[in-house]
């Protein structure tokens, strides 16, 4: 079965780079294009894995992570932050959000397959 995987960017250019990326590696991708956008997908589409930004208007990264733990149905799901910010203060945040990993951009897309791959084992083509 195809994982099904959001990306949330307020880039259109990344958000594209991350699809073709995601879909070289077998997966479906759906997108939003900000925190607030992602949340309210989030609650009507069950995905199997979010990659969002850090820094986009509005709802940002670190607050969309914090939104969707607290949605029962999302506390366990992998989160992967993919952001500009390589601060270890900004990594620390997310992680006590609930980010379960974190790539800084640009990203290398092996790497960001082989990433997502781990964290989510039984998709791999």
């Amino acid at each position: 079965m195809t994982k099904l995987i959001m990306t949330a960017d307020d880039s259109p250019s990344m958000r594209q780079m991350i699809r073709l990326t995601l879909q070289r590696g077998g997966f479906q991708v759906i997108e939003a294009p900000d925190g607030a956008s992602a949340a309210e997908l989030l609650a009507k589409q069950q995905v199997d894995l979010l990659i969002t930004d850090l820094n986009m208007p509005g709802v940002d990264g670190i607050a969309l992570i914090q939104k969707v733990r607290a949605m029962p149905q999302y506390r366990f799901i992998p989160i992967l932050m993919l952001t500009t910010e390589s601060l270890q203060k900004k990594k620390d945040e997310g992680k006590a959000a609930g980010a379960s990993g974190w790539i800084v951009k640009p990203f290398i897309p092996e790497q960001l397959l082989k990433t997502v791959q781990r964290l989510l084992p039984a998709s791999k083509p």
